[in-house]
């Protein structure tokens, strides 16, 4: 029996973009299909599957537990194709996509990748900030820089690094108060942040337990280029990392008093869909990447100790 005759692969394609999509109607859109042909072709599969994938309410469906299981490998499934069809046409130029954490992406990941660029003149790169964790399923990203605890799962995921987070100020703030020679001078000044925990810890780690103000200037929810353009304007001092202000440190747009740390509790993944595991863009980046970053990061160690 052929295999078209075994496996449904129609009501496959079908599925996979009603899960995507979360609607028969967009799905139909998508494929050019009417609502009533997506829900025939989506029945034929729960009758193969013998169970049901879509629980369906009004103007609302939701993926059943045995759709939930079978979405992502689908989802996989359709990638390897398409890259198995990129690979046979020898498509090794075209559009990187990428998605990155703001301050990634505009303090480093501009700044360096020009490199990349010249070393692969046919490789176009699109990068967007993300303020949340990229859906490979939902999103034509080929990789992204993520912060977290832990990667999302069902990627390819590689730790990038962790970083070290100081106290820096516009060189005019510090004359304010005659200039900034112990931690305590910074309680004259305002602090700048969403977590007064963060500042707590680093305080105290530097041997001050005065109670902080009741309130933090400029609370950019830990957007880190945010509060880094704060500091730069003379609001108010900012944990931040010489890592990824290393530029405004040597062109002293901010200035770091003191080379006391307080390490981050999440760390950088570089992460890509399964599916494009063997992607040659895909690889190329990750290779640039884990090769460019190291001199950077020893910097920081050095700094750090």
């Amino acid at each position: 029996m052929k295999l078209s005759r075994k496996l449904p692969l129609n009501a496959i394609r079908v599925f996979d973009a009603v899960a995507r999509l979360g609607s028969f109607t967009r799905a139909g859109e998508e494929l050019g299909m009417t609502q009533t042909a997506v829900s025939y072709q989506i029945k034929l599969l729960e009758e193969h599957v013998e169970d049901l994938l879509f629980i369906r309410q009004t103007r609302r469906i939701s993926l059943t537990q045995t759709g939930e299981r079978l979405a992502p490998k689908v989802s996989e499934a359709f990638g390897l194709l398409a890259e198995a069809m990129a690979e046979a046409r020898q498509e090794e130029s075209g559009i990187l996509e990428i998605r990155s954490t703001p301050t990634f992406a505009s303090h480093w990941l501009a700044r360096h990748i020009g490199a990349f660029q010249l070393q692969h003149p046919g490789l176009a790169v699109r990068i967007l900030r993300i303020d949340k964790p990229v859906d490979f399923r939902a999103d034509n990203a080929d990789v992204a820089i993520w912060r977290g605890e832990r990667p999302p799962a069902d990627v390819v995921a590689h730790e990038l690094f962790r970083l070290q987070y100081a106290p820096m100020l516009s060189p005019k703030l510090a004359e304010t108060i005659g200039g900034v020679t112990t931690p305590a001078d910074l309680l004259k000044l305002p602090l700048i942040g969403g977590s007064s925990k963060w500042w707590g810890i680093w305080f105290q780690s530097n041997g001050i337990y005065t109670p902080l103000p009741g309130t933090i200037t400029i609370d950019a929810d830990g957007a880190l280029d945010l509060e880094g353009s704060a500091a730069i304007a003379g609001h108010g001092v900012a944990l931040l990392s010489p890592f990824l202000h290393r530029e405004e440190l040597k062109a002293d747009r901010l200035i770091m008093p003191f080379e006391a740390f307080k390490k981050d509790d999440l760390s950088y993944w570089l992460i890509s869909p399964k599916s494009r595991r063997q992607s040659v863009k895909v690889q190329t980046f990750r290779q640039w990447l884990l090769e460019t970053l190291p001199p950077y990061l020893s910097d920081l160690s050095a700094a750090a100790q």
